[in-house]
């Protein structure tokens, strides 16, 4: 039988790495697609050997042309963190905007289903908790954060309007917090941050009181909710993430004792409109798609943290000076 082929872009990133893993597993072809502003060919280096993937160094916010059949696209292309989006504002903006028109249209031209990696950044500094799909978000569209927010918005208005206007199947997943590895140490989010400081010694930074919250899901777990909103008949949004809630305070508390460090944890002023809270409502995935996560924190962090752990120590240092942790994301 002839093999399924599904286009992921930002491939060589965290998530997108991790999709490609994934697919090859289920034995599709995989087309993988990065233009490395911030992936890393060595997140998908184990597959290049493999007659069924092939990889394009691209831009999706140019032209985007795969010849053959295509079944299956998942947009993972876009900077997901702060220290990232704030560096590149306008390239995040136009991979939300002139990416996903390509790759709708691409979509349209093969016939093929288009997946979406929207964000719980969608809802903003939230005034409900948890976030359902149905609320509608407090974001500040001029805000430093307003160049990832709005274009994951706009992302979605764009993929909704293809879907009722032309028919085009259609899935959007809003993802949360999601940790594991092939996260970078230096990419601004709160995780790796706390353990690359840990691993180098230093005190842990944290912003505002403590008292903000988060909600961490393993990526595994991440992985098999996308997988099964795709091969869904759902088109409307759908939560993917931990509901587990943490505040950043205890959180801090919990890596200090997983790597066994006695740092201290020093508080800085908040940033400008950072969430408060981040808990997904994740109703609508249990009952769609008969999903909920699986790896509790404790056994997610440890795998994480080893990963870290077995990085070149040159990857700790290269980071020793740098203020990564911009936003507790």
């Amino acid at each position: 039988m002839e093999r399924k082929r599904v286009l992921i872009t930002g491939a060589a990133g965290f998530l997108g790495s991790h999709l490609c893993d994934r697919f090859i597993k289920e034995n599709f072809h995989v087309i993988a697609m990065d233009n490395l502003i911030t992936g890393d060919l060595k997140n998908i280096e184990h597959l290049f050997k493999l007659e069924n993937f092939e990889f394009y160094h691209h831009d999706v916010s140019k032209f985007v042309y795969v010849p053959g059949q295509l079944d299956y696209i998942l947009h993972f292309a876009s900077p997901a963190s702060p220290i990232d989006y704030l560096k590149i504002p306008i390239q995040t903006l136009k991979v939300g905007s002139l990416g996903i028109h390509n790759l709708l249209g691409l979509a349209r031209a093969k016939n093929a289903r288009l997946l979406i990696a929207s964000t719980s950044e969608v809802y903003g500094d939230p005034t409900v908790n948890p976030q359902p799909e149905e609320y509608w978000g407090n974001v500040n569209p001029v805000g430093p954060r307003g160049v990832y927010d709005e274009a994951k918005r706009f992302q979605e208005a764009m993929t909704m309007a293809y879907h009722t206007f032309h028919g085009l199947e259609t899935r959007i997943v809003r993802i949360f917090n999601t940790y594991g590895p092939r996260m970078r140490l230096n990419d601004g989010r709160v995780l790796p941050a706390f353990i690359g400081q840990a691993l180098r010694g230093e005190d842990l930074t944290l912003f505002g009181d403590g008292s903000q919250t988060r909600s961490f899901c393993y990526v595994d777990d991440l992985i098999e909710g996308i997988y099964r909103l795709l091969h869904s008949d759902y088109a409307q949004p759908v939560n993917i993430g931990n509901p587990d809630e943490i505040t950043m305070m205890d959180f801090a508390q919990e890596i200090i004792k997983l790597t066994g460090t006695n740092q201290k944890i020093v508080c800085k002023e908040l940033p400008t409109d950072d969430p408060k809270q981040r808990r997904p409502d994740i109703t609508k995935a249990k009952e769609l798609l008969n999903w909920e996560p699986k790896v509790n924190r404790a056994d997610g962090l440890k795998i994480t943290y080893e990963y870290f752990k077995s990085l070149p120590k040159e990857a700790l240092l290269n980071n020793l000076h740098k203020d990564f942790n911009t936003y507790n994301k």
